[in-house]
């Protein structure tokens, strides 16, 4: 077998072990593809019985050692695994810190490769939890399995799924070309799918072993999922759509016991999706007229601004606050909470 074989089958006993040796899922797998133990068993079944009898090194024939030890730290979220797709920068960075900060194990994801090992280095030194970088396109079902197979490798499990990796292409129908409305759709909508195909499948495994465990699927809306955006269609239709998902995968998942929610926040004006020079939307909405008279980007800021009752963007800690209120609530699930500042008011 090769490498991503291999991976691909310690994925599958890692998390079998891990719910083994805690029900709660307090526990760190690590994984090595050799044999480091004096007997190797055949399957997860008997590794994770082996790991019941005591066993805290356990060689499955053809894969490789598992070694568990309890989960480290403090924290709400002490011992928990989560992945944050798209979190070199902005909302992402500041959620995979905000989950670190409460304890759990972080796999920071994004494309830009150099970002996301900066950030998880950020991550360990500021925090002291363990955290990974991963390079992956959400886009690309074998990269998200592989994404998903490489945490679990990682850590043992994953237990958060934070689905945050977005783009905008803003522009008129005369404007907007179909190469990037197919764009926005297939990063703000249909990678929501393959994420939630592959996520689950660890949290399944979870749930297999210990009955009462309860996972969570969290995808970063957005305030255009819940109201039309005025040039900003294919944007504003992926999100609804993402909503749709969202209640969707509940109603399915729901069995699993895995919740499935949505963060629907306002205008992150001070993050790079707005702010970047050349590719942010202050750019993009001044250069598409979305702003009647605007002539500045300072003056297509200033109108966002006078939208929100509350008289700001939506910053990090209103979203990390909102996530928080997701997972402690063990009772709801198919919702989109927004996080709006006002601007957005649900009926």
């Amino acid at each position: 077998m090769d490498s991503f074989e291999i991976k691909s089958r310690a994925a599958a006993i890692a998390p079998v072990i891990r719910m083994a040796y805690s029900a709660e899922g307090k526990a760190y797998v690590s994984f090595a593809a050799e044999c480091k133990c004096k007997e190797a068993v055949k399957d997860a079944e008997a590794a994770a019985e082996a790991v019941r009898n005591g066993a805290k090194c356990v060689c499955v024939e053809g894969v490789g050692t598992f070694t568990v030890t309890d989960a480290q730290g403090g924290g709400a979220l002490s011992g928990k695994i989560a992945i944050v797709t798209g979190s070199a920068q902005g909302f992402g960075a500041g959620i995979a810190e905000f989950l670190a900060s409460k304890g759990a194990y972080v796999a920071v994801v994004d494309m830009n490769a150099d970002g996301a090992r900066a950030e998880a280095e950020k991550i360990m030194s500021e925090h002291g939890t363990r955290a990974i970088a991963v390079s992956a396109n959400v886009t690309d079902e074998d990269s998200v399995k592989a994404m998903i197979d490489e945490t679990v490798c990682a850590f043992g499990g994953l237990d958060i799924f934070v689905n945050n990796a977005g783009i905008v292409r803003a522009g008129s129908l005369e404007e907007m070309t179909k190469t990037n409305f197919e764009l926005v759709t297939s990063v703000d909508y249909t990678a929501f799918f393959i994420c939630t195909k592959y996520a689950t499948v660890p949290m399944k495994l979870q749930r297999s072993i210990s009955p009462d465990y309860m996972a969570d699927i969290i995808e970063i809306n957005s305030k255009s999922g819940l109201e039309g955006s005025n040039k900003n269609f294919a944007y504003a239709g992926a999100k609804f759509g993402g909503i749709g998902l969202t209640q969707s995968f509940a109603m399915e998942l729901a069995p699993y016991g895995i919740k499935c929610n949505a963060v629907c926040p306002g205008n992150f004006l001070d993050g790079p999706l707005w702010s970047d020079p050349e590719k942010g939307l202050f750019v993009q909405y001044l250069k598409a007229g979305k702003v009647p008279g605007a002539k500045t980007v300072a003056d297509v800021r200033a109108a966002y601004e006078a939208k929100v009752p509350l008289g700001r963007g939506c910053r990090v800690e209103d979203v990390t606050r909102a996530i928080q209120y997701i997972i402690d609530q063990k009772y709801e699930t198919g919702q989109a909470l927004p996080v709006t500042g006002g601007q957005t008011m649900l009926n």
